[in-house]
């Protein structure tokens, strides 16, 4: 069974964290590792959170999601950058905290569109270009398919690549869900890595 730990400075849960998780711990310390799974949500309340971050949770098995009560883009990109796996609002409802935990439990991330933009952006800065249309991954989609995923993999929002590509953000999003399941990729990230010329060893 999965652990829910909501590390914050109170130690208390909110009504809405325990409707999520009902077995979810307050803690004010780093949990032992232990070798169940488990999904450590870190306060950016508590004053040193990103120290506590940076020490890598406690342990192999466990999935770091960053909760905020005012979420910024650069507060955001810092979470990632620093090994966490999700970052969002602290009041998120219920069904949003569940929805966050399956996915980082599932190896993906957890951002918003606008930040996933740009942490995508980002990351395949740091690779090579990303691949033309005539890469063998790229076979295995549709023509129309191959273009919403360069558009993607370049860091384009659906909104953004809906215009690119003159169609709806309701086509980009259906073109997506064929992508990730063709390719066997999670999110846009992986999708990102998946299409970088290493994209075999980052995604595997």
């Amino acid at each position: 069974m999965t652990r829910h730990y909501f590390l914050t400075p109170e130690a208390h849960l909110l009504p809405r964290w325990q409707a999520a998780f009902a077995d979810a711990l307050p803690i004010s310390v780093l949990p032992k590792a232990d070798t169940a799974d488990a999904v450590l949500w870190i306060s950016t309340r508590l004053p040193e959170w990103r120290a506590t971050l940076a020490q890598g949770g406690a342990g192999e098995h466990v999935r770091i999601v960053v909760i905020s009560d005012s979420p910024t883009q650069a507060e955001g990109l810092e979470a990632l950058e620093a090994g966490a796996r999700g970052y969002c609002h602290a009041l998120s409802t219920p069904a949003m905290l569940r929805e966050v935990a399956v996915v980082v439990l599932h190896g993906g991330f957890w951002v918003g569109p606008e930040l996933m933009a740009r942490a995508i952006r980002a990351t395949t800065a740091r690779q090579s270009v990303i691949a033309d249309m005539t890469d063998p991954v790229l076979e295995r989609l549709t023509e129309r398919e191959r273009a919403v995923a360069l558009a993607v993999a370049r860091g384009l929002t659906n909104k953004e690549a809906a215009a690119t590509l003159d169609i709806t953000e309701r086509t980009v999003k259906a073109h997506l869900s064929a992508i990730f399941e063709k390719l066997a990729v999670r999110d846009r990230m992986q999708l990102a890595l998946k299409l970088s010329p290493y994209g075999e060893l980052a995604t595997s």
